[in-house]
């Protein structure tokens, strides 16, 4: 027996857990990040000041943005190793549930410990206790329930065993994985118990390659060899699975086209003929056009959300599915036939089957064509500048935001020419990341990478802050890449805290900021849908009490340069280009602050979104956009 308090004991248990996969086995947890509070300061604090074995401590600045860092470190470790975090009682633990949630719709593992009220409640009410009238034992951690996949309150020292144990098991299965709370009494963090030594042996959590039911197999290869256009949709479950190359061949033996999630992109090379790029919402013209003629979608790894199906519109009723995943409850969407299995082990044992009776698609030459449409498509993008936005702009709405954004912050740049540029100027294995705006569409469509799991986006939540945090756990899971957190003003402002983390630290990311004075994802929204620019761009009051004054003109390289980091800005191509390069020199982390013109990302490209629209309204443009939704809700799949 080894008798330690409830916080040593899990330091312990913690630093003895290790992962399997493919027989190579790694640690799995490779440290502790948190900001110490009171209610956590001297128990679990006490633990990791006493001794944290081979555990790494990491001081957050921002509770959510310190649970961001760590999903990012475990999404771009493919899931296979985790920083833990803490946080005090109260406000500190609140924090946390944005990136709980986020965690676990993205079904990246994120072990949470929260500090809670005392479980003898003998000074209740502690500092930051919230209190129920109707229910003593609720405290801010159970507003960790709904957003987690597991949750538990250690009560007693002798409760932490088990507890752990089942947090460990959700944490290390690739089909439920998300956010793990356990929330951590702040006396029972301190008391002590004779713990059997066995709790702290090594342990080897094991990540099989499940080969689906024969059963299962034969009516997935029955609906294929039924088909004569089937497209696959590349999820994110190719990339935990690392199939990217399985998925290649199966395409390429069978003459399949195939469209990526914003969670699989990068798991496959760009610069296959078979790669369409992204499909959806945010999908481009080739893949987009070939989804719409197949007759079976083969989605494997993806959880089929509505921006992956075009809210169940982009494929007609008699297109057939077909479900790889290892979570059941994913792989029976849309009426699918499923397989329930690993992405590597099936697509190789149906390629081996499907090889056996000579399959081939009827596809043709359609595939090449419309990646040859697509190709002078992004040409234009490419060259799409100023001139030309204002323009199209002048004719197809109302300018005066275009024309007070040149008055107030002078960029005369186009979003899509400033990503075709950070494209063309940083290293090809470099990691990018995103989460929210109108960048995951633009890139989605337009970023292209044969480097492995280099593309980093969170879109499952489409957080506003994920990015910077993020881009530091990418960082710290592979040092020896560039990292671009890819990120829009007002995402910036909503949660920056981390970079201070990643100067402190020394280590090196670049903040690359598309400043468009506003919420311009949400402007393009509301304006093309009948509403005025309300409460979406970034301008002063006037004395009528409105928020119609001039653009706010930020200084984000500014903001940057105050916390250590160096800054740059650019206004202009070529300022944009030169940032860009110097950028790369740079030991230190960089921030380019980029003035880029509002109403200048990509959108269409043949897709419909669902969205809320006011039935009942005296604006002809509102009534117009109600009928639009009611016409394209004619076309879509009910269920």
């Amino acid at each position: 027996m080894a008798r330690l308090t409830t916080a040593q004991a899990l330091i312990k248990f913690l630093d003895a857990q290790y992962v399997s996969f493919d027989g190579e086995e790694n640690k799995f947890v490779e440290g502790v990040a948190t900001i110490f509070g009171h209610g956590i300061v001297l128990g679990l604090g006490q633990a990791l000041d006493a001794d944290a074995g081979g555990l790494k401590y990491y001081q957050g600045k921002n509770e959510q943005g310190m649970a961001h860092m760590a999903a990012g470190f475990a999404k771009q470790n493919n899931r296979r190793k985790i920083i833990a975090v803490a946080s005090s009682i109260g406000p500190g633990a609140a924090n946390m549930v944005t990136a709980a949630a986020c965690a676990s719709v993205n079904n990246i593992p994120l072990l949470l410990l929260p500090g809670d009220a005392f479980s003898t409640r003998q000074p209740d009410p502690v500092l930051q206790q919230l209190e129920q009238e109707y229910d003593d034992s609720i405290t801010t951690n159970d507003a960790f329930r709904p957003v987690c996949k597991y949750w538990a309150r250690v009560n007693r020292p002798e409760q932490l065993m088990s507890a752990m144990i089942h947090a460990m098991r959700v944490l290390t299965d690739p089909a439920v994985t998300g956010a793990v709370c356990v929330a951590l009494p702040q006396d029972v963090q301190g008391e002590a118990y004779d713990f059997p030594e066995s709790f702290f042996k090594k342990r080897i959590h094991r990540i099989s390659r499940v080969l689906p039911p024969h059963e299962e197999l034969e009516a997935v290869f029955a609906a294929i060899i039924g088909a004569k256009r089937p497209l696959v949709i590349c999820g994110g479950g190719v990339r935990y699975s690392e199939a990217g190359g399985a998925l290649l061949r199966f395409c390429e033996a069978f003459h399949i086209p195939f469209g990526e999630t914003q969670a699989g992109k990068s798991a496959a090379p760009a610069s296959s003929v078979y790669n369409l790029g992204g499909v959806g919402v945010t999908g481009n013209a080739a893949a987009n056009e070939l989804a719409k003629q197949a007759d079976c979608i083969v989605a494997v790894g993806s959880r089929l959300s509505d921006f992956t199906t075009s809210s169940k519109w982009m494929f007609g009723e008699n297109c057939a599915f077909v479900n790889i995943n290892l979570n059941r409850f994913h792989a029976e969407k849309l009426d699918a036939v499923y397989a329930l299995g690993d992405a590597k082990a099936t697509l190789e044992a149906l390629t081996a089957a499907l090889l056996k009776v000579g399959y081939q698609s009827a596809w043709g030459d359609a595939i090449e064509q419309a990646q040859d449409a697509w190709t002078d498509e992004m040409r234009q993008l490419t060259l799409y500048h100023y001139s030309d936005a204002f323009s199209t702009i002048v004719k197809a709405q109302n300018p005066s935001s275009v024309r007070d954004f040149i008055r107030d912050l002078g960029g005369k740049l186009t979003q899509t020419e400033a990503i075709c540029a950070v494209r063309a100027a940083i290293d090809p294995d470099a990691i990018v990341v995103g989460a929210s705006g109108s960048l995951p569409g633009d890139m989605q469509r337009m970023w292209t990478t044969d480097a492995r799991d280099s593309y980093h986006m969170e879109y499952g939540y489409s957080c506003m802050g994920y990015e910077i945090a993020a881009a530091l756990g990418c960082k710290w899971a592979d040092p020896s890449k560039e990292v671009y957190a890819m990120v829009g003003d007002g995402s910036f402002l909503m949660l920056h805290s981390e970079l201070v983390t990643a100067v402190q630290e020394g280590k090196k990311i670049n903040v690359v900021v598309f400043d468009n004075a506003g919420f311009g994802c949400i402007n393009n929204l509301q304006m093309s849908n009948g509403i005025g620019n309300l409460g979406t761009e970034f301008r002063f009051r006037t004395e009528d009490g409105g928020l119609n004054g001039p653009l706010m003109n930020i200084d984000y390289a500014g903001i940057g340069e105050a916390i250590g980091a160096v800054g740059y800005r650019a206004q202009t191509l070529e300022e944009l280009r030169q940032a860009l390069q110097a950028s790369k020199s740079e030991s230190r982390s960089t921030v380019i602050d980029i003035k880029t013109l509002p109403k200048t990302m990509t959108e269409g490209y043949g897709s419909w979104w669902h969205v809320g629209i006011a039935a009942v309204s005296e604006s002809g443009a509102v009534q117009a956009a109600f009928e639009r939704k009611e016409e394209g809700l004619k076309h879509a799949r009910q269920y």
